[in-house]
């Protein structure tokens, strides 16, 4: 058994993105990027730009493409900040709506594949140590 924590850990997550992201574009036409990119805005209605940013973990210029993509295929629509001309702030269409509850059976299967042949108690040490990795660390 490989014991590499850092290469182990970069390895699965290229994998498992790159599964999961065949899997969002296969079933719903959209990548798993954008898929979370329109959970957190569901979660934040109107939320600024820079902040979907921030916590994608993308920086502006990529973004900025990601909702320009999004845009276009009518996902979401970007409005002016009241506040701030420059900024600009992002809002579900019905269509970005539709497409969350679309992804949510697949959210539930890529957790279960994620978890499978894992006991109760082994997922709650795997979950302790990734929230510890994420938050923590």
């Amino acid at each position: 058994m490989d014991k590499r924590f850092f290469y182990l850990l970069n390895k699965a997550r290229h994998r498992v993105y790159k599964h999961a992201d065949q899997r969002s574009e296969d079933a719903l036409g959209i990548s798993v990027t954008q898929v979370g990119a329109l959970l957190l805005v569901a979660g934040d209605e109107g939320c600024l730009l820079k902040d979907l940013a921030l916590s994608l973990h993308l920086n502006s210029s990529a973004l900025t493409g990601l909702a320009g993509r999004m845009e276009s295929k009518g996902l979401l629509e970007r409005r002016t900040c009241d506040r701030d001309g420059r900024a600009s702030r992002l809002y579900l269409t019905d269509v970005g709506r539709e497409k969350i509850e679309s992804a949510k059976p697949l959210i539930t299967e890529l957790n279960s594949r994620m978890t499978d042949g894992f006991s109760d108690e082994e997922v709650t040490v795997i979950l302790k140590f990734l929230n510890y990795l994420a938050n923590d660390f």
